[in-house]
């Protein structure tokens, strides 16, 4: 069980937070909790960090911002215990959870889970703080922000969990963003891949590196909300979400439990900016001097179009940035204006990228012209496409945003039946 910082923000949530945890316990489950800082907790550390040092050392960093799982970690276990469960709290360093990496961001490498199983097996409930874990050297690490999500599915990986319950402030996976489309329907069970691509697009329920690991490691992940009432019933008897492999959704559509979309979501990014290079020489090698020193400095590039050549050889070239890299990425391209030989450099922060996301498009042609006649209708402008196995992207006005997803959760066939119906 993974709990986040909104849902440990205070002894009062803790105390809940608890009972969730008692509960799955009492059902004889074996259980261990992974737990974030304190809502806002991380960002009060990282402005001591900034304050004692402007260029901190990122190993002291890490020192310093682990501290606020550790805090959480010990609470629960207390609160737990004066509830009457067996509980303890392991430190990153003690299970370990062996990182590799810089520091700050640092990614998994192995868990050794065989202290914690037998603890679990002897009934004591795991709390684990997420985010940190030890590097090669034995110092304290951290996994970026977010980095909760992939401890837990790491946990879940190394004591082989029956499943991964990811506790946050939504009650699921939706078709869409239900504060832009009232009428967005929560799904029973969407696959790694569509979840991969909702997370990488704009969903923000989780975070595409712990997505990333559920995959590879085969953990069957669930999301739900810890907002429910103290006499809610468990996560076993009101389902979150399931997070499953291909082979598993297989088997809920033939048992009829999940019904098979062409399409399983819309997501939105307002987080990209656009930049585009005009009259570009059109030969061998120009495209690289674009792109090797965006990525020497780890800025991530996305949508790339390159359109119709000039008349005298020259072409103009598009591409997405992250919205935070664009002036980095501006002050880059500017610096190699002569190497890259380009005319003008436009850049636009004003845009939006429309996802259309479901494994069905593997199989269902025609999936893009909807998408397509349906902005069109509606005379939202395509400034720029981008396609995958079962994903659809365009990039438009990001005024137009909430019209374009209601259009498309529209024209999908995803907007949930009236209650009356």
């Amino acid at each position: 069980m993974k709990f986040g910082g909104t849902s440990m923000a205070g002894t009062e949530r803790i105390r809940r937070v608890a009972n969730i945890v008692r509960k799955q316990a009492a059902g004889g489950n074996e259980v261990a909790v992974v737990v974030s800082a304190m809502a806002g907790e991380t960002d009060r550390l990282v402005n001591f960090c900034r304050e004692a040092n402007a260029l901190y050392d990122p190993a002291e960093y890490d020192v310093v911002v682990a501290s606020g799982e550790q805090v959480t970690s010990g609470l629960l276990a207390l609160t737990l215990q004066s509830l009457g469960c067996k509980a303890r709290s392991w430190l990153g360093w003690q299970l370990p959870v062996r990182t590799i990496e810089a520091h700050a961001k640092a990614r998994v490498d192995s868990i050794d889970g065989e202290a914690l199983g037998k603890s679990m097996a002897a009934g004591e409930i795991a709390v684990i703080p997420g985010f940190q874990g030890v590097s090669e050297d034995g110092r304290i690490t951290t996994m970026g922000r977010g980095g909760s999500d992939t401890s837990a599915v790491a946990v879940a990986a190394a004591v082989n969990a029956d499943r991964c319950d990811i506790y946050t402030d939504v009650d699921g996976v939706y078709t869409t963003d239900p504060r832009i489309v009232a009428k967005a329907r929560k799904l029973k069970a969407v696959t790694y891949e569509e979840m991969l691509e909702l997370a990488s697009v704009g969903a923000k329920v989780l975070q595409t590196r712990s997505v990333g690991l559920a995959m590879k490691e085969g953990v069957r992940v669930q999301v739900l909300s810890s907002f429910v009432g103290d006499d809610a019933v468990p996560a076993d008897e009101l389902p979150g979400t399931m997070i499953v492999s291909e082979e598993e959704m297989d088997e809920l559509v033939e048992k009829g439990e999940v019904e098979r979309q062409h399409v399983t979501g819309i997501a939105h990014d307002k987080n990209e900016a656009k930049i585009i290079l005009t009259r570009v020489p059109d030969k061998p090698g120009s495209v690289a001097h674009i792109f090797e020193p965006l990525a020497q400095a780890s800025i991530n590039v996305d949508m790339i179009i390159q359109n119709v050549g000039r008349d005298k050889g020259e072409t103009d070239v598009t591409f997405t940035v992250p919205q935070a890299d664009l002036a980095r990425a501006q002050a880059l391209l500017e610096d190699k204006r002569d190497e890259i030989g380009y005319n003008r450099l436009i850049t636009d922060s004003k845009i939006a990228k429309i996802s259309v996301v479901g494994v069905g498009m593997k199989s269902h042609a025609g999936v893009a012209s909807t998408m397509f006649q349906a902005l069109a209708d509606r005379g939202i402008n395509i400034q720029a496409i981008t396609t995958s196995e079962i994903k659809v992207s365009v990039l438009i006005d990001e005024d137009e945003t909430e019209l374009a997803v209601r259009v498309l959760h529209t024209a999908y066939g995803l907007d949930a039946a009236d209650e009356a119906a």
